[in-house]
């Protein structure tokens, strides 16, 4: 079930509040808020406000209670307000306040199911898997690099004194 929370006109430029949506974009939500609340760049604020909505949007509308992660986060720019500051000679050079809309999925974290062709069958996971099978494979390995080395002609040994020096007179 995605949940949708939406934060619109918010007064920091787009570009700085992508920098902190990256950080915390696909982590769960829990995680992404420890982040944020230690983030020391001021587009954190908004986003901490935002997924708290939308994990209360989580809790009422749809009774989910926890397992959310942050599906999809996007970052929109909102209306720029245009204003004029003084410049040399009489000149005037713009200015762009820009704001932002920011755009927030949550998603239920699912549970893997077990594959379709193996109904009620255990299916073994990479913890469970013994180091000690992989083991033969690096022995192979080994013992053909070995006979590689051992099939190599070995390099002719370089002559110390293979020109003779040309006498002074």
């Amino acid at each position: 079930m995605e949940v949708i929370a939406k934060a619109r006109y918010i007064r920091i430029s787009p570009r700085k509040v992508r920098l902190v949506a990256d950080l915390v974009r696909g982590m769960d939500v829990d995680q992404a808020l420890n982040q944020l609340r230690f983030y020391r760049k001021a587009a954190a604020l908004p986003l901490i406000k935002l997924i708290e909505s939308g994990v209360a949007n989580a809790e009422h509308n749809f009774k989910l209670s926890g397992g959310l992660f942050i599906k999809k986060l996007t970052v929109d720019g909102g209306p720029t307000l245009k204003r004029w500051r003084a410049r040399a000679f009489g000149r005037a050079a713009p200015i762009r306040k820009r704001s932002s809309h920011i755009n927030l999925v949550l998603e239920e974290r699912q549970a893997k199911a077990a594959p379709k062709g193996l109904k009620g069958a255990l299916v073994k996971t990479a913890a469970a898997v013994k180091p000690a099978a992989k083991a033969p494979a690096t022995d192979q390995k080994k013992a053909a690099d070995a006979a590689k080395k051992a099939a190599k002609p070995a390099a002719p040994a370089k002559k110390a004194a293979a020109k003779p020096k040309a006498a002074k007179e």
